[in-house]
């Protein structure tokens, strides 16, 4: 069953301004119930326009987009986003930032007591899932990046979303920390059966966590192709040195040369390098 279906969708920014930007043009898609996909392109290409779209913080101009088949018009308790931004409540601590969902007024409508128990526990769960049951009690201010960003994702879970949004979520930390991430993540992918949407610029993290890539190009963004990742769900590091990983990862940086214009901007490089020479 399709989680996200994206039909000939468009987006201009300034639509009803003498100087309009297409952002986004006749993109489709297609995402399935627990899949992993993660979104790919050189700046400006609209990943995160799109992502913006899919969690209703966006609206389109043209096409339509739907989540369980229901028309995307705005936020909903189905899709969840993580920022790469952490964007955690720094008056709060680690554990009240995880259940701050609970205590808005839409999430808290016919609430039993027993939903309130049952959230409480899901909070727990999810502390210990991510590694942070030991610092519950810490500020924001107390915390790496990673840990952090740990603390958004949970935060992001509670509401036990079908779909969870990333938009370049590693992309402040080091390399380090983000390959903990990406192990952590792909775990939650494991247990929860969440849909997930994931924007990065690096190429490296979009095939190690996805099950399909998917490339845009800019000006104005569209998809140029989509990659099924060839590697098993269970997936470790060592794969990234592997014969198939590193070809996908030469294809589509290629790809995304050539979707952009930079190999016409480095040949423009050279000419001016050689000239400079003379």
């Amino acid at each position: 069953m399709f989680k996200v279906q994206v039909q000939d969708l468009g987006k201009v920014f300034g639509a009803y301004s003498p100087e309009t930007v297409p952002a986004l043009q006749d993109v489709n898609l297609s995402v399935v119930d627990g899949e992993f996909v993660t979104l790919v392109g050189a700046s400006g290409c609209g990943k995160s326009t799109l992502l913006r779209i899919l969690a209703g913080l966006e609206t389109h101009t043209s096409g339509a987009v739907h989540c369980n088949g229901t028309p995307i018009t705005g936020p909903g308790a189905d899709r969840a986003m993580v920022f790469q931004h952490y964007s955690l409540y720094p008056w709060l601590t680690v554990m009240e930032n995880i259940k701050f969902s609970r205590r808005l007024k839409f999430n808290r409508e016919d609430l039993s007591s027993s939903d309130v128990e049952e959230a409480s526990g899901r909070a727990d769960a999810l502390l210990d899932l991510i590694g942070l049951s030991k610092v519950a009690d810490a500020y924001p201010n107390q915390l790496s990046g990673g840990m952090q960003q740990r603390v958004a994702i949970a935060r992001a879970l509670m509401g036990k979303p079908a779909m969870l949004l990333m938009d370049e979520p590693f992309g402040a930390l080091d390399a380090q920390t983000r390959e903990v991430m990406h192990d952590l993540i792909l775990h939650i992918h494991r247990i929860e059966k969440t849909t997930i949407v994931f924007v990065t610029h690096d190429v490296d993290e979009a095939i190690y966590l996805g099950q399909r890539v998917v490339l845009m190009q800019p000006r104005p963004g569209r998809i140029h192709s989509v990659y099924p990742v060839p590697l098993p769900r269970e997936r470790n590091q060592e794969m990234k040195h592997g014969t198939e990983f590193r070809a996908l990862k030469a294809e589509i940086l290629s790809r995304i040369r050539e979707s952009s214009g930079m190999a016409t901007d480095q040949d423009l490089l050279d000419k001016l390098s050689r000239t400079a020479a003379i």
